[in-house]
């Protein structure tokens, strides 16, 4: 399963799911290092995948790039 970490609130990340389901997690079950827009694959452990992240922020910098063209 994967999800985008939304944002922190108190002890727990909020993280949308890719079918737009909304989930609390722990923040001590989140790899320290995650910030708000990371791609999370959430299983028996939480991981970042950084590959799908940065394809994700390469596609929305394109995005607004060509919105102000």
């Amino acid at each position: 399963m994967f999800g985008i970490l939304d944002r922190f609130e108190g002890s727990f990340a909020i993280v949308e799911l890719y079918d737009s389901q909304i989930i609390n997690i722990e923040v001590s079950k989140i790899p320290k290092e995650a910030r708000e827009g990371d791609v999370l694959s959430i299983g028996e452990h939480i991981t970042i995948d950084h590959e799908e992240t940065k394809k994700r922020k390469n596609a929305i910098e394109k995005l607004s790039k060509d919105m102000w063209k």
